[in-house]
């Protein structure tokens, strides 16, 4: 089986000095892109705090929102993946340093691992002011303490929109666990966030 960044990483990366901070149970939503939706999906599934998750596109048009035009490379948009979480039992700092930390290489421009092109770009679709500061600190933070071995390339955007995935992209990895894709790709990125976030790993079946 390939090496893959989750495979190099045993220890997570610093967690993040600015934070948002909420002792009220509610309902809060992020929107990230970190290559194949199907990796990022199946691991943030797993994270205690998380209530939903959605695979689908973001920074183009609803008219190029489908998976033939985005695999295309000829849109806007990036494979990107909605999570719903509580605020009060899981923070948005805390799903960044799992976003960068298991979830995929954000030194890699416009790829992840055998998929490359914009459409597999590393970004942070922020819903409220306070997620663009949390997540531009937290960037600056990790380039200054040269956590990665190369600059973050990671954009951090307004979120226009958001677009669901095709049904059969739901799921994906949890649906086709014998894929060989998922088996080198995404597996091991589950691994990583047992091992590095053992008390944030919850175990998910789909529906």
């Amino acid at each position: 089986m390939a090496t893959t960044f989750a495979d190099t990483r045993k220890e997570p990366i610093p967690a993040p000095v600015v934070d948002e901070h909420v002792t009220t149970p509610g309902s809060e939503t992020a929107v990230f892109a970190g290559g194949c939706f199907w990796g990022v999906q199946t691991v943030f599934q797993r994270v205690k705090g998380v209530t939903a998750t959605t695979a689908g596109y973001s920074g183009g048009s609803k008219e190029t929102a489908n998976y033939r035009d985005v695999s295309s490379e000829r849109t806007d948009h990036a494979e990107a993946v909605k999570v719903v979480f509580d605020p009060s039992k899981i923070s948005y700092g805390t799903l960044l340093r799992i976003f960068f930390s298991v979830v995929h290489d954000p030194t890699q421009l416009n790829r992840q691992g055998p998929d490359v092109g914009t459409s597999y770009r590393s970004a942070i679709f922020f819903t409220t002011p306070e997620q663009e500061k949390v997540a531009a600190a937290y960037i600056q933070q990790l380039d200054a303490a040269h956590v990665f071995h190369a600059k973050i390339v990671t954009q951090v955007v307004h979120l226009n929109a958001f677009y669901d995935g095709e049904d059969y992209h739901q799921d994906y990895a949890e649906k086709n666990p014998d894929n060989p894709y998922i088996q080198v790709c995404d597996v091991p990125k589950i691994a990583g966030l047992k091992q590095q976030f053992p008390e944030l790993f919850q175990e998910y079946k789909h529906k």
